[in-house]
This record gives C-alpha cells, structure tokens and sequence, in this order.
C-alpha cells in the first residue's frame, strides 16, 4: 500500500457513499477497462473467448482482461501448452532428476512455494522467494529486479541453466543426458511433433523452453469473488467492502502500485503501445542508517550500479495474494497483517542484528510509502479486502495441474 500526492479519490471514481452504482464505478481499473455498466450488469460474461485464427490458440479471459502479448516466434497453440504443462511438471527436465518446475511453483498456492526463499535441485538455497505466476503473460519484466528479462523464453533459461544459485541444474556436462531423458520417453516425440509440426529435431532445449513458457502463458487468473463482486455475480461482507474502499481510496491509496487489472503496475500486453516498468523501495531495510540492503539482495542495484537502485524491487501481484506468503521479496514478512502492518508504518525498523537500522528512512525510499494512519479495524478490512482476490478456480483448474498425478 503505497501513498503519492494526495487525491480526492482514485482515477475514474466516485467517492465513498455514492451507493452500489458508485461503488462500481470506483472499484477500480479492472472494472473501467472491463465495460461494466454502474449496475454491473454489463459488459462481457465472466469468461469469454477471444476469436483468433483458425489454427491457433483461443484465448479465454475474464471480463476486462486484455489478450497477452505472444512472441513472433512463440505462437500459441493447444498441444504446445500441454506438451509445456508435462514438461512443467516432469522432475527427469533437472540435472539430477530430483526437481521439476513445479517443485518451486505450487498450483495451490498460486504456483508459488511458501518458502521465504526458494529451494534448488542441489538444495542451495536462492537469495529470494519464488514468485507465483498467475497471469505471469501480463508482467512487463519477470523477476523481482531485473529489468532485461522481458519475455518467457529468454527468463526460462535462468531456472534451467543458471548455477548461481543453482536451481533446475542443467549445465554443459549434463544437458545432453537431461534431454535423452526426455526424448526416451515413448510419449514426448509425439507431443513434440504435435507442437512443433514439420521440424525434424523437434525434441530440442529450444522447444522444451518453448513449450514451458506458453504453458506459463496460459496460467490466467481472474475469478476471484472480487472479480465476480464488480460483475455483480457475489457480494461482499462490510469489512471487505471497507477494505476495498482503503484500498483504493485517498486514506491507504493501494492503488497507486496495485491498480491495474492485475493488481500490479507493471502491464503489458498485445495491444500496449508503451510499457513501463517500475520498481520501488518499500523502506523493507537501511542497515546501519548507511541506505545498504543485505548484500547479494540489493534489487535493481545489482544490475545498474546506480546507488539510487539500491533496494528497489518490482511490487508483485495481489492476485492471490492470500495463499503466496511469506511476503517480500526475501520473505521476510510472514503474514498479511505484517503486511499491512509495515506499509502503515511507513516502513520497517529493525532494531538490533546485523539487519538493523529505520527502512523508514532510507534515502530511496519511494515517495509513494509514508505513515498511513489505520486503527486495528481498518488494518482487518484491508487484510479482508485482499483476501477476496483469491481465485479458488485457478487454484484447483485441472488443466494446470500435474498430469502425472492420479485423478
């Protein structure tokens, strides 16, 4: 929950009180791009195929979602994004067969791990949680703080290759042996040639990688009860319909950084004619009052070498945001109450350790983050608010699901 310049309420709104018609109005972007009428009768059904070309891929979104943008040389299609969710969930695409993609990037918890920092192949740990990718067709870039990787593909090679930290643990001495594996599999030549017709080498890294990330781009989520709230389709307990007006109210101003559809503020997607890509220190740290981050964690630092980096990470999704703690980008913060805790602090102080030092007070720190004063019943309807945005659907949908676990 991030606060700018004051504002008498969030872009496009009407004020509280206005009653149902304005409550629709001012729930928030996702409802304007969606053509909801006030009385939310209208608009788009919940999900609505979107025409495509005969021979490729029918995209099936929620009211007021955009159609990702695919890749020239990545097109969709249904038999890459089953090859891709086998693939996805085959533990023998790791170096020594122990791990899969989705042993860090669980359905049930929006396929995030629950770890505070994820787990590789080898058990070395990464210096940061697991992301969950719900909706990951819509992030502009792709990690917590490096802004060169923008598409699937090319950030698919950092789990499969990358050895610092070592996560899938395929390298040069052992990739040849890792995609035998595969290929040996009586059922994989064929789903590669249904994903990749009329190519003589279709088992190939280039096309398992392929294959993964249309998966990925597959993982749509928008079925929340918040969703279903703003098409009329549910309702909303009064501390939630408090929380939702924190949120994207001129008090808390959540919106700022959480506003679009997706509950972020960075978007792209097939028809975006510019993207911006935003990262910000939160005021998680400032070890000693010196403006440091704990080393080999500093954020978009570690790739520009500007000091003014220092500590700045991308804001996640809120999405789900109910089953994918902990929180931060170390998991440092263990539930959502510590959440809404630390943004109504304005920040963090940590008073003793090798990690203290006042987060509130660092010199990046965004001017988006200040002191938000909420009594404990507001914290509540915040935190109630931001469960509404979990989508039990996607989190049960078979068809992202394991296909190697029985039915």
């Amino acid at each position: 929950m991030k606060r700018a310049r004051r504002m008498t309420s969030a872009p496009g709104c009407l004020p509280p009180g206005s009653g149902w018609t304005g409550r629709l109005r001012w729930l928030s972007v996702a409802s304007l791009l969606a053509g909801l009428t006030a009385c939310g009768g209208g608009g788009r059904s919940e999900l609505e195929a979107v025409p495509q070309a005969a021979d490729r891929w029918s995209w099936v979104l929620p009211s007021g979602f955009s159609i990702p943008k695919e890749p020239e040389t990545n097109p969709m299609s249904a038999a890459k994004v089953e090859l891709g969710r086998h693939l996805f969930y085959d533990r023998r695409l790791s170096g020594n067969g122990s791990q899969s993609c989705a042993s860090c990037h669980l359905q049930h918890k929006a396929f995030t791990d629950g770890l505070a920092l994820a787990q590789g192949s080898t058990g070395q740990f990464h210096r940061r949680g697991a992301q969950p990718l719900a909706n990951v067709a819509y992030n502009a870039t792709l990690t917590w703080a490096n802004p060169s990787l923008v598409t699937l593909e090319k950030q698919m090679e950092v789990p499969l290759f990358g050895d610092d930290p070592v996560e899938m643990g395929v390298n040069d001495s052992n990739q040849a042996q890792v995609l035998a594996r595969i290929a040996g599999d009586p059922a994989y030549p064929d789903r590669f040639a249904l994903a990749f017709p009329g190519q003589s080498d279709s088992v190939s890294w280039a096309h398992v990688i392929q294959s993964i990330a249309a998966f990925q781009r597959s993982l749509i989520s928008g079925n929340s009860r918040y969703d279903q709230y703003t098409r009329g389709q549910a309702q909303l307990s009064a501390s939630e319909e408090r929380g939702l007006r924190l949120f994207f109210g001129n008090k808390a101003e959540c919106f700022h950084c959480h506003g679009s559809f997706n509950f972020n503020d960075q978007v792209v997607h097939a028809s975006s004619r510019f993207v911006e890509t935003p990262f910000h220190n939160t005021g998680l740290y400032n070890l000693g009052d010196r403006g440091d981050f704990p080393a080999l964690n500093q954020g978009l630092f570690e790739f520009t070498a500007q000091a003014t980096d220092r500590g700045l990470f991308r804001a996640q999704t809120l999405r789900n945001i109910e089953v994918t703690a902990p929180y931060m980008h170390d998991g440092s913060l263990a539930t959502l109450e510590e959440v809404v805790d630390f943004y109504a602090a304005g920040g963090r102080q940590i008073s003793s350790g090798p990690l203290a030092g006042d987060g509130r007070k660092h010199p990046n720190k965004s001017d988006q983050i200040a002191p938000i004063d909420l009594d404990a019943q507001e914290k509540a309807d915040l935190v109630a608010f931001l469960k509404t945005l979990t989508d039990h659907e996607f989190l049960a949908n078979p068809k992202f699901a394991d296909p190697f676990s029985p039915p």
